[in-house]
């Protein structure tokens, strides 16, 4: 789905199981059933014999489909202790729950700094049971953060078309808080850092060495004048005239109605609707109600910033169908495919400066 045209040392992938109440260990076995992935170095981090588990009860559902054993897995241990897996229930995302997907994800992250993975791929977490279990972190991606030592970060989602072959990419200015703060948070110099970010990324993962980003409005018909809202002609379009580099088109502030019609063109089959190279949306909702509308199963969440690439579904635990076998293993194939894809783009960069 995502590749790369030259051929280089194997990236060291680490797959993180999530919640393991949710369907975070059932995608995985399912998506590393996949044949293309015997060739790809994967370590997958979180407790064995939670995986073991799973496997066993998946295995006894009619019709199940492939699903990879366990024993054929290069699986990095992580001990969290007899009660907490007593008290781990599927379907219930709890404290238990939380504190197992919580070492995985560290564990994972301290083997990546250390240098012992080029990327990491993660299966869903619940926040609640993150909170649940005493770790106060919005989401994976903080944590990422945080541990890591990364001073910026962001969230672009990116999907392939099925139809086409065009990829979406569409970053986020804002992510995990509400509504009535997003105008509050929203700033010039909040802007720039994100389409800096962008904008290094497009050119160190995907190649783009003159972008054209489209950025979108705040308000309805983007403020239409100060009539509908004041943010852009306060500050949005003077910080779009101020980004003179010759390198970038930016276009904007587009209308948030219109802004998703050309790519939706380019998703579905029109090749003459000119897309942008990438997609700025100012807050969560925005840009993922779209993504979400033309690849929900395929669309893959990428932490940029980072020391390493991180990658992970765009999904969630789905916990009211965990361990019933019916779990899509769609999105977790496509994040696995683009971690070894930006990883390979990542060496292929690096090797130029060498």
């Amino acid at each position: 789905m995502f590749e790369s045209s030259h051929a280089t040392k194997r990236p060291r992938l680490a797959i993180t199981l999530g919640d393991p109440a949710g369907i975070g260990p059932e995608v995985v076995l399912k998506a590393l059933s996949d044949s293309q992935f015997r060739e790809f170095d994967i370590t997958v981090v979180g407790t064995r014999s939670l995986l073991v588990d799973t496997y066993t009860k998946l295995k006894s559902i009619d019709g199940i489909g492939k699903l990879v054993e366990p024993s054929e897995l290069k699986i990095l241990d992580v001990e969290i202790g007899a009660a907490t897996i007593a008290n781990i229930i599927p379907g219930e995302g709890s404290a238990a729950s939380g504190r197992a997907s919580f070492a995985f994800l560290e564990l994972a992250i301290q083997s990546a700094v250390a240098g012992e993975f080029d990327a990491i791929v993660t299966a869903p977490i619940a926040k609640s049971a993150w909170k649940a279990a005493g770790y106060n972190y919005p989401g994976q991606t903080e944590l990422l953060q945080e541990k890591s030592g990364a001073k910026r970060v962001g969230m672009l989602f990116v999907a392939r078309s099925p139809h086409t072959g065009w990829i979406l990419r569409t970053l986020l200015a804002t992510t995990h808080i509400p509504l009535c703060q997003v105008s509050k948070v929203l700033t010039p110099e909040l802007m720039t850092q994100k389409l800096d970010l962008l904008v290094e990324c497009l050119k160190k993962d995907f190649g783009i060495e003159h972008p054209k980003i489209a950025v979108s409005g705040l308000n309805p018909h983007s403020g239409e004048q100060g009539q509908l809202g004041t943010e852009e002609r306060d500050w949005l379009i003077p910080w779009l005239e101020e980004q003179n580099r010759g390198n970038l088109q930016l276009d904007g502030p587009i209308p948030p109605d219109t802004m998703w019609v050309k790519p939706g063109k380019s998703w579905y089959g029109n090749q003459n609707s000119n897309p942008a190279d990438a997609y700025l949306a100012l807050y969560h909702d925005q840009g993922l109600i779209p993504v979400k509308l033309m690849a929900f199963d395929r669309a893959v969440n990428t932490s940029i910033g980072l020391p390493f690439v991180r990658t992970s579904p765009d999904h969630g635990t789905a916990f009211d169908i965990a361990l019933k076998g019916i779990a899509d293993a769609t999105s977790m194939i496509a994040a696995i495919e683009l971690a070894q894809s930006l990883s390979i783009q990542r060496k292929e960069q690096k090797s130029l400066f060498v």
